[in-house]
């Protein structure tokens, strides 16, 4: 039974970053057994700071409770942004340059929230995506500023808030037969993979039904 994990963020949130590691493992451990994707859930204004001083609260606040030995880089803000459009249009642009990993998302997360780089603006974006792909920076921006890029960005977003949920990073967990588990802001690895091994145990199930069993009858 097919089960797929769709990861919901927004490229540049700090909740999202730390997020991360429990992706990465979860990859890691159902590489082959669950079908990943990730795609763009725009912030919107009322999720957002509206100084940099606020911004550095919340991230003293995400810091702690993740234990984390350092503390985020408030540099990149930029608080006449409505939206942080342009890094999340260059990862989503990288997709369509064979790209769909996490490898150019990850390095404009990085860029901004640990070295301080100003990702809103669309060419510092495309040349950290660029670079973290082996991709002309110049081609990628192009492609990040189409309105079929755009026209994807606000459609995944739309799906986002059509779960009804506020959350980013939002962890939704899906089977073919329509079972579906959805975690909004859960950043911890333990909640997800006992979801994941419990949905596969009844994949499991399924398989030995059909092999006593077969298809069901006719109506």
């Amino acid at each position: 039974m097919s089960i797929t994990v769709t990861d919901y963020l927004d490229v540049v949130s700090s909740w999202c970053f730390w997020s991360e590691p429990t992706w990465a493992e979860l990859k890691r451990r159902y590489d082959d057994k669950v079908q990943f994707q990730w795609k763009i859930a725009l912030m919107d204004p009322s999720g957002l700071p509206t100084s940099r001083e606020q911004e550095q609260w919340f991230y003293r606040r995400s810091g702690m409770m993740m234990r984390s030995p350092f503390m985020l880089n408030t540099d990149w803000y930029d608080p006449s942004l409505p939206e942080w459009l342009a890094p999340n249009c260059v990862a989503e642009a990288a997709k369509d340059f064979g790209f769909a990993d996490d490898r150019v998302r990850l390095a404009i997360a990085r860029a901004a929230l640990r070295e301080g780089k100003r990702v809103g603006d669309w060419d510092v974006a495309a040349d950290v995506g660029g670079e973290a792909a082996a991709i002309d920076s110049g081609k990628l921006l192009e492609r990040a500023k189409s309105s079929a890029i755009e026209d994807r960005v606000r459609a995944s977003t739309s799906e986002f808030r059509a779960l009804q949920i506020s959350q980013r990073p939002a962890f939704v967990i899906d089977t073919e037969i329509g079972d579906r588990a959805v975690f909004s802001g859960v950043v911890k690895l333990e909640p997800l993979a006992a979801t994941i091994d419990s949905m596969l145990d009844d994949a499991a199930v399924y398989s030995a039904h059909k092999a006593h069993f077969g298809d069901p009858p006719p109506k």
